[in-house]
């Protein structure tokens, strides 16, 4: 493992200086899963919902929280965020919703926290508006799929 970027010589935290940094352009594409009782995703493909609209409701606050992840995450340098999106796809084996979101920036520095927590916080909206008909949902996971861009190029998860 390298050196921890975000600590300097005496031990402490610090926002690193992306100051010298080339403006490339970068993206990052996360996912994750909420896994819900067969029933409970009935609720979402029939628009039965009690709150209302959960994958409509669950993009929007996955897209708002991935412009403000430097508000979230300590040490993370607010982006200009060009492109963020956040998509859903049902499966009923196993029963529950992927999330995908991607984000991109052309800027110093790489979005793959704004990609994680856009992905964290859409499946923490789902849990929330379906909370009252399945306590029993888990997000499971959540990581990243792939980085493009910066000094260390790109990465790509390996198949599961």
């Amino acid at each position: 493992m390298s050196k921890l970027s975000h600590i300097n010589a005496r031990g402490e935290a610090h926002m690193v200086d992306v100051s010298e940094k080339s403006v490339t352009s970068r993206t990052a594409r996360a996912e994750g899963f909420v896994a819900m009782q067969p029933e409970t995703l009935a609720l979402v493909t029939k628009g039965e919902a009690k709150k209302g609209d959960v994958l409509a409701t669950a993009r929007i606050a996955g897209i708002m929280a991935a412009k403000r992840t430097h508000e979230l995450i300590p040490l993370c340098h607010p982006l200009a965020i060009s492109k963020a999106t956040v998509e859903f796809t049902e499966s009923t084996a196993p029963a529950g919703i992927k999330v995908v979101a991607e984000v991109k920036v052309s800027g110093q520095t790489g979005v793959e926290m704004e990609a994680l927590t856009a992905v964290s916080v859409a499946c923490l909206t789902i849990y929330d508006m379906l909370k009252a008909a399945d306590k029993g949902m888990r997000i499971e996971a959540v990581h990243l799929v792939e980085k493009t861009g910066g000094r260390s190029g790109t990465y790509r998860a390996p198949a599961e």
